[in-house]
């Protein structure tokens, strides 16, 4: 088994770390890759992609050749998490401020989001919420977070913060507007995991 992710930019090294962590803790072994080019991405089992700018990620994505692959992974079934700006690039719709910059979407999940919904980044902070699925409140840190503004009927909304849709589930795809590789609390990842086939 193979579990990707996309190295561009953000919390590359964070995500590796959790996600080595959770699959020792769930007894499965997968080798992590990152992939910066185009021809990694059909090897993968899995995909993530991490936070960071999420205009910049998503033009390398389309220059690089990425883009095309990773909705063809999303399309045969591949489980997808992105974080923060992964949450941004896998939405459908943005709100004006994305439209204004021509950024471009990999247009997976039914859902507009507001990509600066909880302010800039000085305004970064913790909260514990409740995530759909585990059995105590997660740790969430928010980094210049988005939010789900609208979603289509296949949209399972996982977690909410002051009324906010901040983590959704369509089928094999998971967003979330927080950070989960910044904590000790795995959780996620595990979620993650178990999405594999």
């Amino acid at each position: 088994m193979q579990i990707g992710v996309i190295a561009i930019q953000g919390n590359i090294r964070e995500h590796e770390d959790a996600i080595l962590r959770a699959l020792r803790i769930e007894k499965r072994e997968a080798e992590v890759v990152r992939i910066k080019h185009k021809g990694i991405v059909p090897a993968c089992d899995a995909l993530i992609i991490p936070g960071g700018e999420s205009t910049t990620i998503g033009l390398l994505l389309e220059r690089e050749g990425i883009a095309s692959e990773i909705r063809t992974a999303a399309q045969s079934g591949i489980p997808i998490m992105g974080t923060c700006a992964g949450m941004v690039l896998l939405a459908k719709n943005g709100d004006d401020q994305v439209r204004k910059t021509g950024q471009p979407l990999l247009g997976l999940m039914d859902a507009t989001v507001n990509r600066n919904a909880f302010g800039r980044q000085k305004e970064s902070f913790e909260h514990l919420i409740d995530f759909k699925g585990l059995d105590l409140p997660f740790n969430a840190v928010f980094i210049r977070a988005p939010c789900i503004t609208s979603y289509g009927k296949d949209v399972e909304i996982l977690s909410q913060y002051t009324g906010r849709i901040v983590s959704a589930r369509q089928k094999n795809l998971l967003t979330l507007a927080f950070h989960p590789e910044l904590t000790k609390d795995i959780r996620i990842h595990q979620y993650f995991l178990k999405m594999l086939r």
